[in-house]
């Protein structure tokens, strides 16, 4: 709902159950009002608050008032001292901005984003633009709500209008301004193999800043944060989330300002950003996707699981059945051969999987990580038959076939770099930082891009290939293109992350029956951006049953549990050492896209018989991981257990999985509240032999089960008719 009070200049723009207010002020300029839980307009009240803010346009001193006027984009050098939305850089070096109401339009639909990801579908919008004063530069924003979701998408579209070149120096994609600063700010941060870590902390005085400066969204810091009130829980208080459409350098900002109101922003990473606008051109940021819950953070989640995969993965993917894969990296590494894929081919096939996905090591020479990346041609001596060979036996064995890439790499020691050093990011002279053994490719450069478009493409239609893994395992360090003149190398990063998108687009596009997964060292690129071509994502290097439920748990913050990949591995585990039963692996796993990630031919009989037992459960589920609600019931940051629900959007079903963490003494009377149920319906928990209300499952909860430490179990709830 989008609404415009002519007279009073008023936007009133509403979702499911908030709304979002601003007006057009007596001085011009676009003021923030009201975000929140639904209210009735008032024309005296809205008035009246937003009238003791807003500069008065008979005073002298008018524009030092911006200080504490809360703006829909922060302008810089002109009486506002917190930080800006944009900076605009103008010929003779003068980079003050006062950005003023000019028109607005209200159109159905979202606006689609030329080269960048983008809401798909659905939605209304309201796009108004605002002009600089002190410059040739105009700003559209715009805002998509939807009449079923509690998001608001924002972003801006900074053109020049005039005949002289200027420079951004930033270019935020949204600015948000709450009138106090009383929040806790959560972050998602982490490191390799620990991703997505939830931690909240009082924002104070001052600026919080959380941010990306990689060329990636990273595995050390999510482009998400939230703003959680005193007092907020899983079901219980107010929240607003703020999350990226983005997958490469970003900044999130929430400025506490001197006069107790909080400026929340964020978009690409300003830190060593320019972008050269010339007369008639425009600079699109990318969307933001805002949240407000008034029911907890679990609240918040659900809407952003809804959203993600309502409106922005691929429709014809997004509640489509994952193939339950497993992928052969950690059975054998680089060290493998035809005989050794194919046993594993022949077990899976005996199991019930569906898919089997060859990893690393199978093209140019690439024995281990020092040498091939680039050099996407397939090794026939080390693969004798190559990839069709491989592709034909799975197929007789019914599994279909996946492949590993590594596309934005490329190795020193390949055919690739020798012959075209210069596809390197890398300055000549500057001895460059390695990571794995390897360089990053100039995504900045089409003719790059275009030639392992052409590369890749040869090997997916060389043979039935129906699953592509897309790695990516380090960042940007030297961030200089050879392609770029000296004072457009501000653009390098952003350019970078517009020609991931150019490649994933084209290969989507052109092999639309290929399931695409993302992958970055794991989950180092985890965001709606990729999440918009790959509807899945390798949630993390690190496969422990006790350390992903706790990655997962973080993740499920702001995106859905059909988004993250999730496999049952070896033990003891290779990156943790730690030894989990098979049960607990498969129960951990079984909230996402479930695979294996281990050698099939080592499993003991009474392991194989489990590991179909697991795959025709996962199937019954199945349809609760792609469009079920996720209740996080038991936090393990803060207790002995992790469990998660899955609950029907009907109400009628639910799949509750827990882990016990850590055993004490006297451990014996410990209940377990299974919230998301329908109060008035009946249930039954199958594995308890217990029926009950949803109301009483809720309130009274259920005895937890004595189990040793990293011991898991499975509930399936289901209605029971009275």
């Amino acid at each position: 709902m989008i609404k415009y009070e002519r007279k009073a200049r008023v936007f009133i723009l509403g979702g499911k159950s908030f709304d979002y207010v601003m007006r057009v002020n007596a001085a011009g300029y676009l003021q923030f009002v009201y975000y929140g839980a639904k209210i009735d307009y008032s024309p005296s009240l809205t008035a009246a608050y937003a009238d003791t803010l807003a500069p008065k346009p008979d005073d002298f001193n008018m524009n030092m008032a911006l200080d504490c006027m809360p703006s829909e984009y922060g302008g810089f050098g002109r009486g506002d001292f917190r930080a800006p939305s944009a900076v605009v850089v103008q010929k003779d070096g003068f980079c003050a901005s006062e950005f003023a109401y000019a028109s607005h339009e209200i159109k159905d639909g979202a606006p689609a984003l030329d080269g960048m990801p983008h809401v798909r579908r659905g939605g209304k919008t309201l796009s108004v633009t605002l002009k600089d004063k002190t410059s040739d530069a105009e700003i559209t924003l715009n805002y998509t709500v939807f009449d079923d979701s509690d998001i608001l998408v924002k972003n801006a579209v900074i053109k020049n209008a005039g005949a002289d070149a200027f420079e951004l120096r930033k270019a935020f994609s949204f600015c948000t301004e709450l009138p106090d600063s009383a929040f806790d700010i959560m972050r998602l941060h982490g490191r390799w193999a620990n991703e997505r870590i939830p931690e909240a902390t009082p924002i104070g005085h001052g600026t919080v800043r959380v941010e990306s400066a990689r060329g990636a969204s990273s595995h050390q810091m999510n482009p998400f944060v939230a703003l959680l009130r005193k007092g907020c829980s899983e079901e219980l208080g107010e929240c607003y989330g703020f999350n990226l459409i983005y997958s490469g350098s970003f900044a999130i900002t929430a400025e506490a300002g001197q006069y107790g109101a909080l400026r929340v922003q964020g978009g690409i990473n300003d830190f060593g950003f320019s972008w050269r606008l010339r007369a008639g051109e425009s600079f699109v940021t990318p969307q933001a996707a805002l949240a407000y819950s008034a029911g907890g953070l679990g609240q918040m989640s659900r809407e952003y699981a809804d959203f993600f995969r309502n409106y922005v993965i691929d429709p014809k993917k997004a509640f489509a059945p994952r193939p339950i894969v497993v992928n052969n990296w950690e059975a054998t590494y680089f060290d493998f051969d035809r005989d050794k894929l194919f046993a594993i081919i022949d077990e899976a096939a005996a199991l019930g999987i569906d898919t089997f996905v060859l990893d690393d090591g199978w093209f140019g020479k690439r024995d281990d990580d020092l040498s091939g990346l680039g050099d996407w041609f397939v090794n026939d001596k080390k693969l004798r038959g190559g990839l069709k060979a491989v592709a034909a036996h799975c197929a007789q064995k019914g599994l279909t076939f996946g492949l590993w890439f590594e596309p934005e790499m490329i190795s020193e020691d390949s055919d690739l770099f020798r012959a075209h050093p210069d596809y390197a990011i890398g300055k000549d002279g500057v001895t460059p930082c390695r990571s794995r053994n390897q360089l990053v490719l100039d995504f900045t450069r089409p003719d790059v891009v275009d030639y392992v478009f052409e590369r890749v493409s040869a090997v997916l239609r060389s043979c039935d290939i129906s699953y592509v893994k897309w790695d990516m395992n380090r960042n940007i360090t030297e961030f200089f293109s050879r392609a770029l003149p000296a004072d457009r190398q501000g653009e390098l990063a952003h350019r970078y992350i517009l020609g991931v998108y150019g490649l994933a687009e084209k290969l989507t596009a052109a092999f639309p029956d290929v399931f695409f997964e993302g992958c970055a060292g794991g989950g180092g690129r985890f965001d709606g951006g990729m999440l918009y071509y790959f509807p899945q994502i390798w949630t993390s290097d690190d496969t422990d049953a006790f350390e992903r439920a706790k990655i997962q748990w973080g993740t499920s913050t702001c995106y859905p549990a059909s988004a993250m990949s999730c496999h049952v591995s070896a033990c003891p585990n290779h990156q943790t050492q730690r030894i989990t039963p098979l049960s607990t692996r498969g129960a951990v796993a079984s909230l996402g896209a479930f695979g294996y990630e281990l050698d099939l031919t080592k499993l003991t009989d009474g392991e194989r018989d489990e590991v179909r037992a697991q795959i025709r459960d996962y199937k019954s589920i199945s349809e609760l991981v792609l469009r079920g609600d996720t209740y996080r019931l038991s936090n393990p940051f803060d207790g002995d257990y992790f469990c998660v629900a899955l609950v029907s959007k009907d109400k009628t079903a639910a799949y509750v999985v827990g882990e016990r963490v850590h055993g004490v003494p006297c451990d014996y009377n410990r209940t377990l509240k299974i919230r998301g149920l329908d109060p008035d319906k009946l249930y039954e928990v199958e594995e308890l032999g217990v029926t009950a209300s949803g109301r009483t499952l809720d309130g009274m909860g259920v005895l937890l089960p004595r189990l040793p430490d990293f011991g898991a179990w499975a509930w399936h709830i289901t209605e029971k008719k009275k």
